[in-house]
């Protein structure tokens, strides 16, 4: 049973008996993986605080051949979203990008762009933590983009002018303009729909999204 170390970031956990989680993480190596994380809700956990949604962590780990469920060890937390999830609107900006990834994801298939496309988000949002509708706009199309199939995008000029410059800019690089939920609202509905398509079944965050003023 070999002992591993992944850069990570975590995207869900679901309690698991008593005290245990089941945590779903995204590795820059491996790809998504679920694992078990022993007495991870007892209140003097090794895991401490590493587990909260998409924290970015190193994660220790055992992974046995042919079993779906590796055995969490421990983390090492490097970056912790505590601060950004404080505020709400941020909050549900959070669980978007989590279920996003969580959803479109395919276990084990490494994928470091999207692990860098999270990092980049994340730190947007740390950044700025007021500033959320450039962040899910940007991964929202880059989500899709990456995940192949992304299609022609028949939107108005605004939207398509937006979604253009976001798909040859990093997130830093993007042009000033005041944003609001109205800005690339269109686009956001666009690309949610695609994602159920692809998904066959609707996703429960971009409701939340759409309540924020």
């Amino acid at each position: 049973m070999p002992a591993r170390v992944s850069e990570s970031l975590v995207l869900r956990t679901y309690p698991l008996r008593e005290a245990d989680l089941i945590a779903s993480f995204l590795t820059r190596d491996q790809g998504k993986l679920r694992g078990v994380a022993r007495r991870a809700r007892r209140p003097k956990s090794r895991f401490g605080s590493g587990l909260e949604r998409l924290s970015h962590v190193r994660m220790f780990y055992f992974q046995r051949e042919n079993r779906e469920l590796v055995e969490l060890d421990s983390c090492e937390l490097i970056h912790s979203q505590f601060a950004v999830a404080t505020d709400y609107a941020c909050g549900v900006a959070l669980d978007y990008l989590a279920e996003l990834s969580d959803g479109l994801l395919p276990p084990a298939e490494p994928n470091e762009r999207f692990f860098r496309l999270l990092l980049a988000v994340l730190d947007h949002l740390r950044r700025r933590p007021g500033d959320i509708w450039p962040a899910v706009t940007y991964f929202s199309l880059w989500a899709v983009r990456l995940s192949g199939f992304l299609p022609a995008l028949e939107l108005g000029p605004e939207d398509k002018t937006i979604a253009e410059e976001m798909l040859v800019k990093p997130i830093t690089a993007l042009n000033p303009r005041p944003w609001s939920r109205q800005t690339a609202q269109p686009l956001r509905r666009f690309l949610v729909q695609r994602i159920e398509q692809h998904l066959e079944r609707k996703l429960e965050t971009p409701r939340y999204l759409e309540t924020l003023d």
